[in-house]
Order: structure tokens, then C-alpha cells, then sequence
């Protein structure tokens, strides 16, 4: 839903002059055909599901030139440009698909360029808002693997003007020190939801130094959450546990964001509805003890 001033619930967090995006934003992973491989069963209803997205006020939308490959940010495409002024599309590099639908990371500072000349062929735009470097393993795990001669290329391509801002993914605390060490960070992008919470410590960082900390695989991911706790709370509150899951994340700290995906417009509603969702402390307290 969206409040009186057009915005969606959850409000909006300013991270540099130019980036302003909206808490609740939108995952386009989904998009793509099964296992994130070829295209959706649906086209229609996936560029209905972009489009609904920004009417109901969501200016932050995270994509991908890998999901599908290449499907979903033509669907990006079709569906919304020429792109509304407000919206902030933050896409990612650091891994290709195989013919067999496999992920096989790709970091070669060339390929990384590429990656993200390819991005901005597909959707279609001449400058991508925010970039973020995947490091670490495509199920969300970190590394201490350094980041710094790839992070630095795509430092390269935002003083050419290509890239607007940097973002990490599947990071470690220190390796977001070592790439602020080359250029601004402005969103970290990790594994992190109520019953995933090895990154409070970064969750906490990241609010002390105004970074967007977006919690992907919010709902579990791959594997739902599963949880009594979670259920029962989602029954006193009248709402979904998944509704409970995002408000909890979105109440978790300032810079917490949002990135949930579907497919379908009705889940999205369910998804947008969750920001309005306010959890008192007591259920906080509870809904805490899944973590530990």
C-alpha cells in the first residue's frame, strides 16, 4: 500500500544527492523461468507485476544481467522505460549462467567491465545507478578472498560515468573496509533474514554509516522459513508470517531494505502490505529469539 503521499509504506532512505530509494523495494529475480534459467511461464503478467511495483510507489527494483540470463532486464525493459525519474534500478556483476542454467562466478576484471556494458545494453539506459560486486558464493556464503583489483575496475567505470554509485554482496565486514578503502559504498547486499543472523554485527555498521544493508533471501530463500514462533506471532497480528519475516527486517535497523520477488501481482500486494505492518516490542523480542 501507499500512504497519502503516493509513497509506499516503509519510507525512503537517501544515500547520496542522486539515490533515493524506497525501503520496500522490489527483487526481480523471479521473473525468470524456473531455477532463474529462460523465460517466465508468463511475460504479461511479469511486466504487469514491474508495472504495479512502481505504481504503488516502489522507486528501488534489484536486478541482474545473469537472471536468465539477460530475461529479466529485457522484461525491466519492456515494462517500465522510458524509466520514471525517480526509479533506481540496482543491478549486480560477478557471475555468468551455463548453457545447463549453472552459475559459475566470473570475476575477471575485463569480464566485469563487460558485465556491466551488457547491463546497460539490456536495459537500455547509459549510466546504471547502483552496481554492487558479488563476492562470495552463489548460496550467500562469504570469503576473505580480496576484492580490490575487481572492485577498482568498476571504481573505473564510475569515474568514466558508467557506473553512478557501488555497491558489495556476500561480503565480510572486512571486505567492505578494504573497497571503501578504493570508492564509496552505498549498499551491502548479504544473506540475512530471522532465523539468518550471522551479519548483525554488519546489519549494525551499516546504520552507523548510512549504507543500505538489503537483506536478500529475506523469506528463507530457497529453503521457507519454518518456525512456530514465527507462525503464532503472524496469528496474534493477523497478518502472514512471510508479512511478519519482512516488517521484522524492516524494523531490524534505519538502513535495512527491502528486496523481495514474485511473480505474481497478488504477492506483491501481500509483500508491499508488510511495511505497514508495525510489530510491537514484545513480539520483537520474541520474534529475536529465532536467530539465536
Amino acid at each position: 500500500m501507499t500512504d497519502a503521499t503516493g509513497t509506499v509504506s516503509g519510507g525512503t532512505l537517501t544515500l547520496a544527492d542522486d539515490l533515493t530509494i524506497t525501503r520496500m523495494g522490489y527483487g526481480a529475480m523471479q521473473l525468470a523461468g524456473p531455477n532463474v534459467f529462460g523465460p517466465p511461464k508468463d511475460r504479461d503478467e511479469a511486466v504487469a507485476v514491474l508495472r504495479e511495483a512502481v505504481e504503488r510507489g516502489i522507486t528501488h527494483i534489484d536486478t541482474s544481467d545473469f537472471y536468465g540470463p539477460v530475461v529479466v532486464n529485457e522484461i525491466i525493459k519492456e515494462a517500465l522505460h522510458p524509466y520514471p525519474a525517480d526509479l533506481r534500478i540496482v543491478t549486480k556483476v560477478g557471475a555468468r549462467r551455463g548453457d545447463d542454467g549453472s552459475w559459475i562466478l566470473s570475476r575477471d576484471p575485463e569480464d566485469l567491465k563487460a558485465q556491466v556494458h551488457e547491463n546497460l545494453q539490456h536495459l537500455g539506459v547509459d549510466a546504471l545507478d547502483v552496481v554492487n560486486l558479488r563476492v562470495g558464493s552463489n548460496d550467500g556464503g562469504t570469503d576473505e578472498e580480496p576484492l580490490s583489483e575487481q572492485f577498482g575496475a568498476l571504481a573505473d567505470l564510475r569515474k568514466e560515468g558508467l557506473i553512478r554509485h557501488l555497491g558489495v554482496s556476500a561480503v565480510s565486514d572486512a571486505q567492505l573496509t578494504e573497497a571503501q578503502a578504493i570508492a564509496p559504498v552505498v549498499t551491502v547486499q548479504n544473506l540475512y533474514n530471522l532465523a539468518n543472523r550471522h551479519d548483525d554485527a554488519l546489519v549494525e555498521r551499516c546504520a552507523a554509516e548510512n549504507i543500505a544493508f538489503a537483506a536478500f533471501f529475506p523469506l528463507g530463500g530457497f529453503s521457507p522459513l519454518q518456525s512456530q514462533t514465527l507462525t503464532d506471532v503472524a496469528a496474534r497480528l493477523d497478518a502472514s508470517p512471510q508479512q511478519v519475516a519482512l516488517a521484522w527486517l524492516l524494523q531490524r535497523s534505519a538502513t535495512t531494505v527491502l528486496i523481495p520477488g514474485t511473480s505474481s501481482r497478488a504477492h506483491l500486494r501481500d509483500n508491499i502490505a508488510a511495511a505497514e505492518l508495525v510489530l510491537p516490542a514484545a513480539e520483537i523480542e520474541e520474534l529475536d529469539g529465532i536467530g539465536r
